[in-house]
């Protein structure tokens, strides 16, 4: 791992926020070097949530209501697998509320985000990982998840500068 001339505490922040963002916009600028690094970074993450997000258990959850009739309902929970590559990722990640849309009603906004209470590691394992599954088993090949190019170098620092974006 490059040392990007941060002490570790730093150097593993600067990771984590980059892989949040990168992960949350689909693309972000940031030196070649933050690039590079940040690409295996959110990989391994990514790797993980193809390779454990179909493990899911179904159960029936009884519930009683006020007048005292049951109702049951099937209810899709994690597998222990699952639950764990959920767990892993979100502790290397930053936490990202979502954020509401434009012209959108406040009652709106609540019953769109109601049930969910980590939106970037649900856009990982319902988005990110059936798409990028599809894509390892027509090609053949896992990883390549991103795509680094190259801007040139920056103003003031002459730092070189690229894009890291999601495949």
């Amino acid at each position: 791992m490059r040392k990007l001339n941060r002490p570790t505490d730093e150097r593993l922040a600067v990771m984590r926020s980059l892989a949040t963002n990168l992960l949350w916009y689909g693309k972000i600028e940031t030196t070649l070097e933050k690039a590079k690094e940040v690409r295996i970074y959110a990989e391994k993450l990514l790797t993980k949530a193809i390779n454990t997000y179909e493990d899911v258990v179904k159960t029936t959850k009884t519930s009683v209501d006020a007048k005292g009739v049951k109702t049951q309902r099937e209810v899709v929970n994690d597998g222990t697998k699952k639950l764990a590559a959920r767990r892993d990722i979100m502790s290397k990640l930053y936490d990202i509320q979502e954020v509401r849309a434009e012209k959108e009603s406040k009652s709106d906004f609540i019953k769109r985000t109601n049930d969910i209470k980590n939106p970037l590691i649900e856009k990982i394992f319902n988005v990110y990982a059936p798409k990028y599954a599809k894509r390892k088993e027509s090609l053949g090949v896992g990883g390549g998840y991103t795509r680094i190019i190259k801007l040139g170098t920056r103003n003031g620092d002459n730092a070189e500068m690229a894009i890291i974006e999601l495949v």
